[in-house]
């Protein structure tokens, strides 16, 4: 009996051994990640070096901000609208303000609205004569109309674009030395399509910096003029009147010759149509007389 027992015993230890090894066996395996392409050595080179490259501490301290950046960068931009007695002397005169301050005129531009001469010139003077030029503009004329000044101050912005360039320039830096080491036509194909990337990204900042150094050089203001208006309207001029009824004869007389070619180029109808009713009319007075009889 014993025995019997102990036979019974193995035998089930057996069956359970060889239904856990088959389950394990027959466990789904776990998916296979997706294994990435190869990537030559000489690019994986470019790639890590670039990212450090990219991280160098280029940009100041706030305790140093002053210091790095030497004094704030300030774009000036005024409008002034003003009433002058002379228009075209204004225009002299705005010319001649921008010059004498070292600066230029940009734009200039003349127009008649209600026989009135107006004019709106855009400047450039340096940045430290804005206020000299717009109390200037401010004596010259009888009567400001409007003012208006407004500032932005582009100092964070000019200095992290000087830290952006000098690290795209340390990057074309690398691709240029790397080019020079590099063998396989894969590798230089490579090397030279992120080289022309940095290049581009180089002159972008480039065009940004030398516009916001030209900006906050010279400041921007642009000047409106307007004649002054006579009291009572605008005044009476005997000549202006004359011009005005010898317009209006020309008119009249141009009116006048137009319904005559009218006439004249249509007149073989007319004639028709008369000669037409004249005949009618004697046929309709000889019907009516015989009638009577």
């Amino acid at each position: 009996m014993i025995e019997n027992r102990t036979l019974a015993k193995a035998t089930a230890l057996v069956a359970i051994a060889l239904m856990l090894i088959v389950a394990v066996r027959c466990r789904p395996a776990a998916p296979l990640a997706p294994t990435p392409a190869p990537v030559p050595e000489i690019v994986r080179t470019v790639v890590v070096e670039k990212a450090v490259e990219v991280e160098a501490p280029y940009a100041p301290s706030e305790a140093g901000w002053e210091a790095y950046v030497g004094e704030r960068m300030i774009i000036w931009t005024g409008n002034i609208s003003l009433i002058v007695k002379d228009v075209e002397k204004g225009l002299e005169e705005t010319e001649s303000i921008a010059k004498g301050l070292g600066g230029y005129v940009v734009s200039s531009n003349a127009w008649y609205q209600e026989d009135q001469l107006r004019a709106n010139l855009t400047i450039r003077v340096p940045a430290d004569s804005f206020d000299a030029a717009m109390e200037r503009l401010r004596a010259m004329a009888d009567r400001v109309e409007s003012r208006n000044v407004s500032t932005e101050d582009v100092t964070e912005e000019y200095t992290d674009l000087q830290a952006q360039l000098r690290n795209r320039e340390a990057e074309e830096a690398q691709y240029l030395e790397l080019l020079k080491k590099a063998e396989k036509v894969e590798d230089i194909l490579a090397i030279q399509r992120e080289l022309s990337n940095v290049r581009g990204e180089i002159e972008q900042l480039k065009g940004r910096i030398q516009y916001i150094d030209r900006t906050s050089d010279m400041a921007l203001i642009d000047v409106n003029l307007q004649k002054v208006k006579p009291i009572g309207g605008t005044a009476w001029s005997a000549l202006e009147t004359l011009k005005s009824a010898a317009r209006g004869m020309v008119s009249f007389g141009k009116g006048l010759a137009d319904v005559l070619i009218w006439l004249v180029i249509f007149s073989p109808i007319w004639i028709i149509i008369l000669v037409a009713v004249h005949y009618f009319t004697r046929w309709r007075k000889a019907k009516a007389r015989s009638s009577r009889k």
